[in-house]
């Protein structure tokens, strides 16, 4: 497919933060065209009689009941700390 002309392959790379060669402005030049032909045979498509979905499969919940249940003793969650004080866990200090 030739390049279209609808967009500006610099301006494009600009965007993307990229330093592009002559040759491979060439080369995603016409990738770009390729894939923004292919979106427009997408648009030729008749989905008139096709629902509108938010996910392509239905969405179950998939997560477990929450259920309140005791949590971890002091002695448990302090067990690896490397540094404990006052029953909390001791980091470094990251800010002035």
């Amino acid at each position: 497919m030739s390049q279209p002309t609808e967009f500006n392959i610099d301006h494009v790379a600009q965007l993307a933060r990229l330093a592009l060669t002559p040759t491979e402005k060439a080369q995603f030049a016409q990738q770009l065209g390729d894939v923004l032909h292919h979106i427009e045979q997408l648009g030729k498509v008749d989905v008139s009689s096709v629902e509108p979905a938010a996910h392509a499969f239905a969405v179950y919940n998939v997560w477990a009941d929450d259920i309140p249940q005791p949590g971890l003793t002091v002695d448990a969650a302090l067990q690896n700390a490397p540094a404990q004080r006052d029953h909390m866990i001791v980091v470094p200090k990251v800010v002035e």
